[in-house]
């Protein structure tokens, strides 16, 4: 335990000193590029494949500029959009996700579940602030960004009360760089906290704290600026700066890949995880032995309409604006949500003969994670069509395919998560085009121009996301954990284990009868 706590402390010290002393160092507004998730090739014909959610954009002003004539200034409304929306994604992990996950474990381990989310997203926010943002958000390479931002420097000028600001996917459209910032820190925070189904009801405590610290720098930063960084539209000029604009974007930007709130990003890079590290850490004592059923379905209901409500932020706020496709990823993620409950309860009563609550809990979290990507960038009959292959395809990933792996996924995180992510990724390729009620994406950020891949091409480019995510995630879990494993172990005691998490871990029972 001391040792624990000397790699703790010395752990945060060092943090803070290397923070220190970057935040020391000059930064300039021409340095600072944010978030993105649009699309773009090399050529001319593709510059810039839109995929309306985040977008890395330069910092369009500064503390200094703010305040010019000349500059744009956020919308009142885009401001009011975007706090509301962070507020919705804070309420699907807590509540939603923790009353979720903790009615589907059993009495004796339900604390032990809301307080590894509760403090996970605490943690991963402190540390999104604190070199997170910077790392996933800023120009460096292909694969991770730098630390202009360290501490979110240079947001707030307390001199003079102004605000720097960054792009959306419209020209001369700017939002508050706080707000991107705080939104973009749940999406960092939910996506680890996820992972904390997989392996539920046997790791250590202190276990997940270094793990989640882990991998959030070396998973989830680099598969977030891969996928969404970008130059933004402002700094798309003139024809010959197209090329050298999507040269400073992520690795799996460059590629063209369509992700709109964070199919690859959170959904599969979370439940590669977790299926790695359900592995690792072994079966429950018991598992196939003893019957392991939810204690509490209502809860479970419950955290799945507080996802289900929470997921329109998620979605529809990554449009970044208060504009049509806020508009459009808000009805598509209403619509595939009840189209994939549906999908599941009907396949669950034709294959088991009675449709189960815990079904239809699960289908409303398939649908969402397979919309997810597609938001903003299909139609109305792709996202019916997604929610419902959605629904069909993640009963089987928590039925035949959990059977197939082999793996204690506690709760279904890639059955629901992963199946659900890659399902949503590839369709998002197919319902794309326009033949089929999609929107396109902008190839051309110069113009503005809207085009398209033929199907089985983007399919191709939504494939390589898939896979570059899925092999990036498993590769430093596996790292991740092997080095939690020596320096404190991954699993609790077998009598410990027995007894419940709750009390041994935390000292505390959730009912007395």
């Amino acid at each position: 335990m001391r040792t624990l706590k000397k790699i703790i402390i010395s752990s945060f010290l060092g943090l803070f000193m290397v923070a220190v002393a970057f935040s020391q160092g000059k930064t300039t507004v021409e340095q600072l590029q944010l978030p993105s998730k649009a699309l773009g090739t090399s050529s001319s014909e593709k510059a810039g494949f839109m995929e309306p959610h985040y977008s890395s954009i330069p910092v369009v002003a500064s503390s200094s500029t703010a305040a010019s004539s000349s500059t744009p200034i956020p919308h009142k409304g885009d401001t009011v959009w975007m706090s509301l929306s962070t507020l919705l994604v804070i309420m699907m992990t807590v509540p939603g996700l923790a009353l979720f996950y903790g009615g589907l474990v059993r009495s004796k381990n339900i604390l032990s579940v809301l307080m590894q989310i509760m403090v996970t997203f605490c943690l991963i926010t402190v540390l999104w602030v604190i070199y997170g943002y910077s790392l996933a958000f800023t120009e460096g390479n292909a694969f991770i960004g730098g630390f202009s931002r360290i501490f979110l420097n240079g947001m707030f000028n307390s001199a003079d009360g102004s605000f720097s600001t960054v792009a959306t996917f419209s020209k001369a459209t700017p939002i508050y760089e706080l707000s991107f910032a705080a939104f973009q820190a749940t999406f960092a925070g939910i996506t680890c906290c996820l992972i904390v189904g997989a392996f539920a009801e046997r790791i250590k405590f202190s276990a997940v704290l270094f793990f989640m610290v882990l991998w959030f720098t070396f998973a989830y930063l680099p598969i977030a600026h891969m996928v969404w960084f970008w130059p933004g539209p402002d700094a798309y000029t003139a024809a010959n700066t197209i090329e050298k604009m999507n040269s400073t974007a992520g690795f799996i930007w460059q590629k063209g890949a369509l992700d709109f709130a964070g199919g690859t990003v959170v959904h599969i890079n979370a439940a590669v995880a977790g299926l790695v590290a359900a592995f690792m850490i072994g079966k429950r004592i018991g598992y196939g032995r003893e019957a392991m059923s939810p204690h509490n379905l209502t809860l479970t209901m419950t955290g799945a309409a507080l996802l289900w409500v929470g997921w329109f932020g998620f979605n529809a706020g990554s449009a970044l604006e208060a504009n049509g496709f806020a508009v459009l990823a808000l009805i598509n993620t209403f619509l595939a949500t009840a189209a994939a409950v549906l999908a599941w309860t009907v396949a669950e009563w034709l294959a088991k003969g009675k449709p189960s609550m815990l079904g239809a809990a699960s289908g409303a979290v398939s649908g969402l994670v397979a919309i997810t990507p597609a938001a903003g960038n299909v139609g109305i009959l792709g996202a019916l069509i997604i929610g419902a292959a959605g629904g069909v395809f993640c009963l089987w990933g928590v039925s035949g395919l959990k059977r197939l792996i082999g793996a204690d996924d506690s709760l279904d995180v890639f059955g629901v998560h992963g199946v659900g992510g890659i399902v949503g990724a590839l369709l998002t390729g197919v319902f794309n085009h326009p033949s089929l009620g999609g929107p396109g994406f902008i190839a051309n950020w110069v113009t503005m121009k809207t085009s398209f891949n033929p199907v089985l091409t983007q399919l191709w480019i939504q494939s390589q996301g898939i896979v570059i995510t899925a092999l990036w995630s498993a590769v430093v879990t596996f790292i991740a954990f092997k080095l939690v494993d020596r320096v404190i172990g991954l699993r609790v005691k077998e009598d410990e284990e027995r007894e419940g998490l709750d009390i041994n871990s935390h000292g505390e029972a959730a009912y007395h009868f």
